[in-house]
């Protein structure tokens, strides 16, 4: 019996969950990425599953859907494969967003009034609430406001969690295999040209999705369909083991504005968070430099010094490390999911920024409802690929020194 073949072209958390959700559809799904599972954006960040940093819109909606779906999922891998699931390193801690002027206050104020309104639970800590929760930040706050539905992962292990149930369920993976051009009949995508260790080939499809993160401009380019999906670099810092500092995912009121900024310019703004090796997380920074992987003392500066009007104890603390990577960023800030009506046959899932982590369950999802034809979890239409945002320019990044 024949079974569409599903392409998936990249093995980042967004491919691995969109190759489960196909899988799970019955598709024979092939996964394919020129380095390995989660080698590149997906093991760059800090595992963020958020709904505190969005405002109500689709990407909310995105949050919300896939906040709702991350334990599920977890849960569903880890009665067959209890190691895989414990690897994700789930923790429901909650976050808190912290303002340290009175403006900081007023805007914070504002964006939780908008989001409750949306449904987001979102509560206001007054001073000694704040100290209980976490008593060792800094005591010149103007407000706080707790989400206790942001969540975090172990962001590889969670990766490798979609990805190995794909393979479960019948998916076939292929590392090392750089795609090269397409190949198009009657005006459809058909297969894609690669190269691996054993030389040039073909690899045909039924579909072919681009989840080649900050990639996916340059790979959609190469296919002959480009989106405008750029890199933006972020930098982060790892301390030294500690005892328990740290107890929700803590960011200055700050953030909010950086992520949403378009300015290619350093945007930073402090985020602080344990894991449970107990370092701390110290974020967060991004500019706009093309795919110039240098860390620059400078951004991790600036980091630092936010982070430290925060938590003043954290002067002196051995930094263990220092990591950077590239997000996906398309500039109206919306992930693109759905089929590209250039090119019948290609798909995209890409443009979430820093937000792959957390949106990625609910981008499987979704990506498999339309491809499938199922009624949608959510309106698709925000996300679609011919919004001038993503088509309206030549889909080619930034080259910087």
């Amino acid at each position: 019996m024949y079974r569409s073949r599903a392409v998936v072209l990249g093995a980042g958390i967004v491919g691995a969950a969109c190759a489960r959700e196909l899988a799970r559809a019955g598709f024979e799904v092939v996964v394919v990425d020129r380095g390995g599972p989660a080698g590149a954006t997906s093991s760059h960040g800090e595992g963020n599953i958020l709904v505190s940093d969005k405002g109500p819109g689709p990407e909310l909606e995105l949050a919300v859907l896939s906040r709702r779906l991350w334990p599920d999922a977890l849960a569903e891998i880890g009665q067959r494969h209890p190691e895989r699931a414990a690897a994700a390193e789930w923790i429901p801690k909650g976050g808190i967003v912290v303002a340290t002027t009175d403006e900081g206050a007023r805007a914070l104020s504002g964006f939780a009034d908008e989001q409750r309104a949306a449904g987001v639970r979102a509560e206001r800590l007054g001073s000694a609430a704040l100290l209980a929760a976490e008593p060792h930040l800094t005591p010149a706050h103007t407000a706080a406001v707790h989400y206790p539905d942001d969540a975090q992962v172990q962001p590889a292990g969670a990766a490798a969690a979609l990805l190995a149930d794909a393979l479960d369920r019948g998916a076939e993976l292929r590392t090392g295999c750089e795609i090269t051009g397409a190949v198009v009949r009657d005006g459809c995508l058909t297969g894609v040209r690669h190269r691996d260790a054993t030389g040039e080939g073909t690899l045909g499809g039924d579909l072919f999705v681009n989840a080649a993160g900050p990639w996916a401009g340059r790979l959609g380019a190469l296919l002959g369909a480009p989106v405008h999906v750029e890199p933006r670099r972020g930098d982060v810092l790892v301390t030294s083991p500690l005892p328990p500092t740290v107890f929700h995912k803590v960011y200055d009121a700050d953030y909010v504005g950086a992520v949403g900024s378009s300015a290619e310019d350093l945007q930073t703004s402090a985020v602080v968070e344990s894991t449970l090796a107990g370092s701390v997380l110290i974020g967060s920074s991004r500019r706009r430099v093309g795919f110039d992987a240098r860390l620059r003392p400078e951004a991790l500066s600036a980091v630092a010094r936010k982070a430290l009007r925060l938590f003043p104890s954290l002067a002196g603390v051995p930094v263990m490390r220092a990591y950077g990577g590239f997000r996906p960023y398309v500039p109206d800030h919306l992930p693109v999911i759905g089929a590209d009506p250039r090119l019948p046959g290609l798909w995209h899932a890409t443009g979430h920024e820093g937000a792959g982590i957390g949106l990625s369950a609910g981008t499987g999802l979704l990506l498999a409802e339309l491809v499938t034809g199922r009624q949608p979890s959510l309106d698709p239409a925000p996300f679609r690929v011919d919004r001038p945002a993503v088509t309206d320019a030549d889909g080619k990044e930034e080259e910087h020194a």
